[in-house]
């Protein structure tokens, strides 16, 4: 698998005109509806905050964003302006269609109580993790998704270099302040993300910050 090119590529959608514009508290989940042609935009507001998101089919809540199937159908680790996220059913369910900031990860994952314990310390296993908020934003959305529902996750703006022996490695990130990537559904969707607290690596330097989302009806 080799990385994708960066393809940096800026939207001409006015931000006057979403249907939607929310931000996102540093550390905070978030839930959203998306429908099928609609545009999301993902905004990094202050630099290198990695935000944590998993799609999911909202006719078929069985259905879900699949690492697997976008790695392989694009012979890429990495997400940019062409790239498509594909189902664990095969199926398109969002295209990049604009990318300021031109590298997104697919393989790091989310932090979680296990994950902190094993990475950094065991005092770290009770700190605030991604995985804690997908949890508590399912609980209280009854929408028919729990804990057997989530997945490997994107990692907007987050960078997660891996080396010739195949290891993966947290590094700062290659975003910036106003950073975005632009996103059109190819189904309804529900959007789950959790902006991530992490404060033990340097994927958003150690400072979790907020995050903005847009949304603009079909064109």
């Amino acid at each position: 698998m080799t990385a994708a090119a960066i393809r940096i590529l800026e939207s001409r959608l006015d931000p006057a005109s979403a249907v939607l514009d929310h931000t996102v508290p540093a550390g905070e989940p978030y839930l959203l509806e998306i429908n099928k042609g609609q545009t999301l935009r993902i905004v990094d507001l202050e630099g290198n905050q990695a935000v944590d998101v998993i799609f999911y089919n909202r006719d078929d809540g069985a259905e879900h964003y699949s690492a697997t199937e976008t790695i392989l159908r694009q012979s890429g680790i990495y997400l940019t302006t062409g790239s498509v996220l594909y189902s664990d059913d095969g199926n398109p369910m969002l295209t990049i269609v604009a990318d300021t900031c031109g590298r997104h990860d697919t393989l790091g994952g989310a932090c979680a109580a296990e994950s902190n314990t094993v990475r950094y310390a065991l005092q770290k296993k009770f700190m605030h993790s991604c995985r804690d908020n997908y949890l508590t934003k399912l609980q209280h959305a009854d929408i028919g998704l729990g804990k057997r529902d989530l997945v490997p996750n994107i990692n907007f703006f987050m960078n997660v270099p891996v080396t010739e022996s195949g290891d993966l490695t947290f590094a700062d990130g290659v975003s910036a302040p106003g950073k975005y990537v632009e996103l059109k559904a190819e189904m309804n969707l529900w959007m789950l993300v959790s902006n991530c607290p992490q404060l033990n690596n340097p994927c958003n330097a150690y400072n979790p910050t907020p995050a903005r989302f847009l949304l603009w009806a079909p064109s």
